[in-house]
């Protein structure tokens, strides 16, 4: 039987969350963390062995993906991975495009990167029941090497945003598990459809700054896209400083009109700053989960000196998307 051996990033996103199910921009990245999925194809049957101990929804993850895919060979693998589960950093999405990676090469067949997004994006809507949207898996199928990625997420049209050489990426873990599921994520995305069809917009991004004043939730995705179309443009200029306001610009919104914030969450934001980074924001849908900062390449160090008393802090690196282990 064919040997199968692949990986699937995790990602950080800079800025703008809430955005993506918005039809609107996001600016993550593929980090060097991974889910990797290696084992033989087999006829038809699917034995999974989980490293980390995976559930009921990675099982039904694992179906919804090879039905998505309309894929007959099943796998006898073992998955590993070294995403943290619950930090914001996506680690089902990971193991979604991991498996759909994993299924593509038992069949020897080649899926469009996109359309693999597509499928584990509604695999993992029909394995846990949370309407995300489609970010997480576009980018751990379509990472670039030292880059960032601006998504249009209407057109799914990516443009790879190259990081500045002094650029260093930070993230630290609040210690509050995000559970999506348990949260008011769908509660969320309810009220922006909401306020599109009362406007009688497609999406909140055709909306204008003007028509969401009053509106606390649609006024963080309006004014979000343009703190990422700003944050893309201060990456191509290399202004550091820049991307570090927007930021905490972006932060301020998620934990004031969005209410997705924790104390936990704010603190650690606060501490980086204070301890010499640009700028941080919670990264993800919040609730919980991580702090993504960015501080000169020559101040990092220093940074994470000064973060010591917070569990694990860890610098990550812009790596491709998924694809074969060589």
């Amino acid at each position: 039987m064919r040997e199968v051996a692949v990986r699937a990033p995790g990602r950080v996103n800079l800025i703008g969350d809430h955005t993506d199910y918005n039809d609107g921009f996001v600016l993550p990245m593929a980090i060097d963390l991974d889910c990797r999925v290696r084992g033989q194809a087999t006829s038809g049957e699917l034995r999974l062995r989980f490293a980390q101990g995976g559930d009921a929804n990675s099982l039904r993850i694992a179906e919804a993906v090879r039905d998505g895919l309309g894929v007959r060979r099943g796998l006898d693998a073992e998955v590993s991975s070294t995403v943290p589960i619950g930090g914001g950093l996506s680690s089902s999405s990971a193991l979604a495009v991991a498996l759909a990676t994993a299924f593509a090469e038992a069949a020897e067949m080649r899926v469009e990167p996109r359309e693999l997004a597509r499928v584990c994006q509604a695999a993992e809507t029909a394995a846990t029941g949370v309407p995300g949207g489609i970010m997480d898996q576009l980018t751990s199928a379509m990472g670039v090497r030292g880059h960032a990625l601006l998504v249009d997420c209407r057109s799914l049209e990516v443009t790879p945003v190259a990081l500045p050489d002094d650029l260093a990426v930070i993230v630290a873990d609040s210690g509050i598990p995000r559970r999506l599921v348990d949260s008011a994520y769908a509660e969320r995305r309810a009220a922006c459809v909401a306020v599109a069809a009362r406007l009688a917009l497609p999406a909140l991004r055709d909306a204008t700054a003007e028509q969401v004043a009053d509106d606390a939730r649609a006024r963080h995705v309006v004014s979000e896209n343009a703190r990422v179309l700003a944050a893309a443009d201060a990456l191509t200029r290399g202004d550091i400083d820049a991307m570090g306001r927007l930021m905490l610009e972006s932060h301020a919104s998620l934990r004031d009109d969005y209410e997705v914030s924790t104390p936990e969450l704010d603190v650690l934001v606060d501490r980086f700053v204070a301890a010499g980074a640009a700028g941080a924001r919670l990264t993800g849908a919040g609730f919980g989960g991580c702090v993504v900062a960015v501080a000169r390449a020559d101040a990092a160090a220093g940074v994470l000196e000064r973060m010591e008393r917070t569990p694990e802090p860890f610098l990550v690196h812009a790596m491709g998307g998924a694809g074969p282990i060589r």
